[in-house]
Formats: C-alpha cells, sequence, structure tokens
C-alpha cells in the first residue's frame, strides 16, 4: 500500500475553462456596475450642486397679486 500524503490522497482539479458565455456575462456586469458608479457620480455632483444653489439663492418674496374679482368688473364695464 503506498504512503497517503497531501499529494495524493487530494485529488487536484483543473478548473474548467471560461465559457464564451460566462465571458459575456462578466464583461456585460462589468459594463453595468461602471455605468451605475457613473451614474451615481454624476447624481451626486448634480444634487450638491443643486442644494449649493439653493443655499446661495435668496427666498423668494411673495408678489402682491390683485384679486380676480375686481379685474372681472372692470372688464364688464
Amino acid at each position: 500500500m503506498t504512503k497517503l500524503t497531501r499529494n495524493n490522497l487530494f485529488k487536484v482539479y483543473d478548473s474548467k475553462p471560461e465559457t464564451a458565455m460566462d465571458k459575456t456575462t462578466r464583461v456585460v456586469r462589468q459594463m453595468v456596475d461602471e455605468e451605475a458608479e457613473q451614474r451615481q457620480a454624476k447624481n451626486s455632483r448634480l444634487r450638491n450642486a443643486r442644494l449649493e444653489r439653493e443655499a446661495n439663492t435668496p427666498p423668494a418674496e411673495p408678489t402682491t397679486s390683485r384679486k380676480k374679482g375686481a379685474s372681472k368688473v372692470a372688464a364688464e364695464r
């Protein structure tokens, strides 16, 4: 009987080569992840710009509006 060692006790399995579908899946996932990161960065940049613009813009003063009824009465005469 042969002496058991680490090399002959466990079988070494070669990893199977990547199929065409596996390659396509990997590439597409990478592309989708990159697009998601770019979209997230763009949204963050735009959100920060909007918040900064709102913080620097003075609040709008309410304008006084005429009563709607008064203009109708003047138009009828």
